[in-house]
């Protein structure tokens, strides 16, 4: 039986936005192309929708993008010269969660303070629960931007970003949110990518303040000023901050009392409400502080198995064959991402370094 490696594979790239993309297009070509296929696939297992729509919708999605940020457009282009993928197929990429009334997975994540956590540093992770066939095509990838801070992903080969850190200390995890949603409007990623432009808070929320948003997100913070979430829906952006335990956890439903109406509005997303009270008790140190080896423990958990925080597949009709990915934990100071590359309830966790 083939074994698979420990490790994904790592990429750098460095220079203006075109030269990002081309580079990322050229050494992750095989990647691209094969995410590009098996996303629309994993999104026609919950929801049918003919190609010309898809276009069209990543069409009129790539003008909301190009007014927010062009540069990021541009960087795509880059991508699709140098992997052979069509700027449209690329752009579906960036927009397949729209096509989703449930957003594309589920989430267990959390933000933990340096005065709690017993390395001394701020900590912020996550178990990424989807649909495992995308590991294929899953990467570390390094970008070194001209002129903007230097971040680290573990992300999709072809997104404009994803789950990862940048050297200003701003580290992000993602969680479904279900809540309301518009077929267009600036793709999420780009979003994203904002954040990691930013070199402090202030700036990470003023990028997502000022984007014409599609669907709705939670963003898991950790930052110099602290952690924080951010529930993002296309009408506001809601801050939570940690109520003086210096932990903030978040699973895929509202937390914040003006957007707690929409959890009776959307059916609750595999099993959200156990699993946040779950992994706050798992996370709520003896003592006031924690280890790092112990949020890895508190991402193995299996209460209520298979659809649990370390999740695996069941029978759901829909989101049985979610599956924990992978899991990360970010040390932004310390230039770390520890990842196990599926279950970390039987898989390492790996280092990755921004240096």
């Amino acid at each position: 039986m083939k074994t698979q490696p420990a490790r994904y594979r790592e990429i750098e790239v460095a220079g203006e936005p075109t030269e990002l993309g081309q580079q990322i297009g050229e050494s992750l070509r095989e990647e691209i192309r094969g995410f590009s296929e098996a996303a629309m696939a994993s999104v026609h297992r919950t929801v049918q929708i003919p190609k010309d729509r898809a276009i069209a919708i990543a069409r009129e999605s790539t003008q909301f993008a190009k007014d927010y940020a062009p540069h990021m457009v541009d960087e795509i282009q880059g991508m699709a010269d140098g992997s052979g993928v069509s700027f449209d197929d690329l752009m579906l990429l960036q927009v397949r969660n729209q096509f989703v009334p449930e957003g594309e997975s589920g989430c267990t994540s959390f933000s933990i303070a340096k005065a709690v956590c017993a390395e001394g540093r701020a900590v912020v992770g996550q178990n990424w629960d989807n649909d495992p066939a995308l590991d294929a095509f899953t990467v570390v990838l390094t970008r070194r931007p001209a002129g903007r801070p230097a971040f680290i992903s573990i992300t999709q080969a072809g997104l404009i970003a994803y789950i990862g850190f940048n050297d200003a200390g701003i580290g992000a995890c993602l969680n479904t949110l279900p809540a309301p949603s518009r077929p267009v409007g600036v793709p999420h990623y780009f979003t994203l990518r904002g954040i990691y432009e930013a070199k402090h808070l202030a700036e990470a929320v003023a990028a997502v303040e000022r984007v014409e948003r599609a669907i709705p997100a939670n963003i898991m913070l950790t930052t110099a000023q602290g952690p924080v979430d951010l529930e993002v829906t296309i009408d506001c952006v809601q801050v939570l901050r940690d109520t003086g335990d210096g932990l903030v956890t978040h699973t895929n439903h509202c937390l914040h009392p003006e957007l707690a109406k929409f959890n009776d509005e959307f059916p609750e997303l595999i099993q959200s409400k156990p699993r946040l009270g779950r992994i706050r008790q798992q996370l709520t140190p003896e003592g006031g502080q924690i280890t790092i080896e112990a949020m890895k423990t508190s991402l193995c958990d299996h209460q209520d198995y298979p659809r649990s925080i370390c999740r695996h597949a069941n029978d759901h009709p829909y989101h049985g064959f979610w599956e924990t990915v992978f899991s990360v934990i970010m040390v932004p100071s310390a230039g770390e991402m520890h990842v196990s590359r599926g279950p970390p309830c039987s898989q390492p966790y790996a280092t990755y370094r921004l240096h």
